[in-house]
């Protein structure tokens, strides 16, 4: 297993935590650890647990809270400016969300649950600890593309036409996508076993707010001859893809992402950001005895 890659986190995290009252940019932070912005939001929450930028709220959260405990000195307002929020009201609302109660009210409790939360390791302690976390995080994600993955390779795939219906919002309605697919695509006989049901993801979830997600319901076209003019049309590109098949359930499916990319940045393979991830669907999950989703999915790697 290649270390390097959690160290290199360690030094993005370190960043956050050293710079946590200033501006954090994704470019600059992942700048500090070598990885492109691309590559590193969809490194950093399968190493560390958390996104991007819910960490760095909750390492000011979290700085915030020491302030309250034993700067007693300090005003509200100077302790959510120092430990990087905007506004008053932002560093309330979210420091309640945290905590369940504000921060007046924590300050003033005595209550031994708090007490303790900003106890700090030695440094060196502190690094080793959280560096083993990170490095074990990366086996369990190697182990389980290990135990799931029934083929993974490296394939060179040729253009692909598609017919698709746009989607923007949570993945969770993505099916209201692909029902609108299938209604276009069983009267004209495409639905035959000949052309494939396919999923383009646009953008990761790592980074783009969910309301905002965009995805194609695609399904192939197969150099077929058919009038597509009230349907929407694109063409998958040609590269190289890692390509992965599994057979998970629906809850397994996050990890399988998560997985698939911490496998290939371990293997030293680059993404192409200049192609879009995507996935073909070779069964109905829905009649599957044990409800799995039976995939392939595609990485487009340099």
């Amino acid at each position: 297993m290649n270390n390097d890659i959690a160290v290199r986190i360690y030094k993005a995290i370190q960043y956050i935590e050293e710079n946590s009252n200033a501006k954090l940019l994704l470019e600059d932070v992942a700048s500090k650890a070598h990885f492109s912005p691309f590559h590193f939001h969809r490194i950093f929450k399968a190493i560390t647990g958390e996104t991007f930028n819910h960490f760095i709220v909750r390492k000011r959260i979290e700085k915030s809270a020491d302030y309250l405990l034993h700067k007693p000195d300090k005003s509200i307002s100077e302790i959510a400016f120092s430990s990087g929020f905007s506004s008053i009201s932002t560093f309330s609302r979210t420091f309640k969300k945290f905590y369940g109660m504000s921060p007046k009210q924590f300050q003033e409790s005595s209550s031994s649950r708090f007490s303790k939360i900003c106890k700090t390791e030695s440094k060196n302690g502190k690094i080793e600890t959280q560096l083993e976390q990170y490095i074990c995080n990366m086996n369990e994600h190697l182990q389980f593309i290990d135990r799931n993955a029934k083929k993974i390779d490296t394939v060179f795939i040729n253009d692909i036409d598609v017919a698709y219906v746009p989607h923007i919002g949570p993945f969770e309605n993505l099916g209201t996508a692909f029902q609108k697919l299938l209604q276009w695509a069983y009267p004209r006989n495409l639905m035959n076993g000949k052309h494939q049901i396919m999923s383009i993801y646009h953008d990761s979830p790592k980074i783009t707010e969910p309301d905002k997600l965009k995805v194609s319901a695609c399904i192939s076209l197969n150099g077929i001859n058919i009038d597509t003019t009230d349907i929407n049309t694109r063409t998958i590109s040609s590269g190289k893809y890692i390509e992965a098949n599994f057979e998970l359930g629906m809850d397994e499916l996050p990890n399988m992402w998560e997985g698939i990319f911490v496998w290939i940045f371990n293997k030293g393979y680059k993404i192409n950001s200049e192609l879009d991830p995507f996935d073909i669907y070779h069964n109905d999950f829905n009649t599957h005895p044990q409800k799995k989703c039976n995939t392939t999915i595609y990485i487009p790697v340099l």
